[in-house]
């Protein structure tokens, strides 16, 4: 996936919450809706979030050094688990507890007309932020579902705002309901009911957000289909008899290692096992770009079904 289109998103996703994010915040100080303040809040962390992706991403651009060998690609992935750390505490769990606070001490909405506009504006420029991320995300996504393609994807920018957006929405539609219910009724408990499911969804994101970077961060190999590709290419040529065993591993979301076993005719010359390792690297990397770190390691093949016969034979020998 390129830094490029997720960097579109982010930047896009900024733009909107924070400005949003100061609209809420005016609409909330003249009408003391908790609804509002919560949103507010929830924009606030999200345009820190966007600045933490876009951090994570120019940290894993710094270059390999004898510290860290394989480079800084996961800082992507540290970033995004921040972010969805941010989103429990800070968006989910404050949005909770002013929710709560309402409940019990309910107060009457003043210029109700104020918070639901700045709703309203609000509900289109986040929009405006899902249909930039949405765009961005297609050409990646290809044939996946899109939350199989939130579960798959390697790089986290994308998926991150994805999530972030649908989570703004879903929650500026709670909070519309709120509100608008709260003027229509009287009983400003409508309010705190809204603010108690906008803190409910931002935690439920952030579950989500932060089980997919943990396993990122664990360390993931390649998908199915890539895993599929790697093993035709290293079996195109005529230079490897079999695969004895193979591992992939993610050291960033545009790089993956590739360590493999391979079976080779055991009479050949040294020269000649190096021109078929690198033969075989160029068709890996042609196959799965992202394959950019290669080990390969070449052996002779003994199947064990054969070779366990003969070594009974030996030791029988022995004992006579």
């Amino acid at each position: 996936m390129s830094a490029s289109g997720g960097t579109r998103a982010i930047v896009a996703a900024f733009a909107a919450n924070l400005g949003i994010a100061l609209t809420k915040f005016i609409a909330w100080f003249f009408s003391g809706s908790s609804s509002m303040l919560a949103e507010g809040v929830h924009s606030v962390a999200d345009s820190g979030n966007q600045l933490l992706l876009l951090l994570g991403g120019r940290k894993a651009k710094k270059k390999a050094d004898r510290e860290h060998p394989f480079g800084y690609g996961r800082e992507r992935y540290v970033y995004a688990f921040v972010v969805s750390i941010i989103l429990f505490s800070v968006g989910g769990v404050f949005s909770v507890y002013e929710g709560v606070e309402k409940l019990t001490h309910p107060h009457p909405l003043e210029n109700a007309w104020l918070p639901i506009l700045v709703l309203v504006i609000a509900i289109c420029l986040e929009s405006f932020s899902l249909r930039t991320a949405v765009k961005e995300s297609r050409p990646h996504k290809k044939a996946l579902s899109w939350p199989q393609f939130i579960r798959r994807a390697k790089a986290p920018e994308l998926p991150v705002v994805l999530l972030e957006d649908v989570a703004a929405l879903t929650g500026l539609a709670f909070a519309l309901l709120g509100v608008g219910l709260t003027v229509l009724t009287g009983d400003a408990v409508w309010d705190g009911i809204g603010t108690v499911l906008i803190g409910a969804l931002l935690i439920t994101v952030a579950i989500i957000l932060g089980i997919e970077t943990k396993s990122l961060l664990v360390g993931e190999g390649a998908s199915d289909a890539d895993v599929a590709a790697i093993e035709q290419a290293v079996l195109a040529g005529h230079e490897a008899e079999r695969i004895i065993h193979m591992k992939t591993l993610y050291l960033g979301p545009d790089e993956l290692m590739v360590a493999t076993k391979l079976a080779l005719a055991g009479d050949q010359r040294l020269a000649d096992v190096a021109a078929a390792i690198d033969t075989i690297e160029r068709r890996i990397r042609e196959a799965v770009p992202a394959a950019r770190v290669i080990y390969i390691e070449p052996d002779v093949w003994v199947d064990p079904n054969e070779a366990a016969p003969a070594t009974d034979t030996i030791i029988l020998k022995g004992l006579e």
